[in-house]
């Protein structure tokens, strides 16, 4: 028998086996997946770079800021107990000046036979030491301090008839609403 002769084929062949399809599909579709992929990290990272600099900058103002409140500190001391002394003195106005209105009104009240001896002024209280020429003046007194919208109660604690000097001593407590 003849032995078949070989055969050289110089035309291509239509059909592409897997293998040579991959390698094209690699060479081409691929390489631009690997730059594409390198081109994200790579701008990721310059832009870490520039998240790095925004902290440190940050970093830096909030250094400058806290150097600036330290050094106004002692400033903001100084306003803030100046505040709370106007604030405890204007309180303190306040209640002097009713406390003064409370006095002159009683001293208003008072008819011109009526002596005061003592006064004394409480947080709850006023407590009257005074001396009367008659009774009369004496009721007047009382009914006046009954009717002042600042007391809430009157009592009489005593009273003592001086006949030696013709006078009625009394104590009179009012206490304050």
């Amino acid at each position: 028998m003849t032995q078949p002769s070989p055969s050289v084929n110089l035309i291509k062949k239509k059909k592409k086996d897997f293998f040579d399809r991959f390698i094209a599909w690699a060479l081409t579709i691929g390489r631009f997946i690997v730059i594409l992929t390198e081109v994200i990290a790579l701008s990721t990272f310059l832009y870490r770079f520039s998240l790095d600099r925004q902290l440190v900058d940050l970093h830096d103002s909030i250094k400058q800021k806290q150097a600036i409140v330290n050094l106004l500190k002692n400033n903001e001391d100084k306003y803030r107990n100046l505040q709370n002394r106007l604030a405890v003195s204007s309180k303190f106005l306040d209640s002097a000046n009713e406390t003064t209105k409370i006095f002159t009104d009683l001293i208003d009240f008072a008819p011109s036979d009526f002596i005061f001896n003592n006064i004394r002024l409480s947080e709850q209280s006023i407590q009257i030491d005074a001396s009367v020429q008659s009774v009369n003046s004496l009721t007047i007194f009382i009914k006046k301090l009954q009717e002042y919208p600042k007391f809430s109660s009157v009592s009489l604690n005593r009273i003592e008839n001086k006949t030696s000097s013709a006078t009625i001593v009394v104590s009179i407590t009012a206490h304050l609403r």
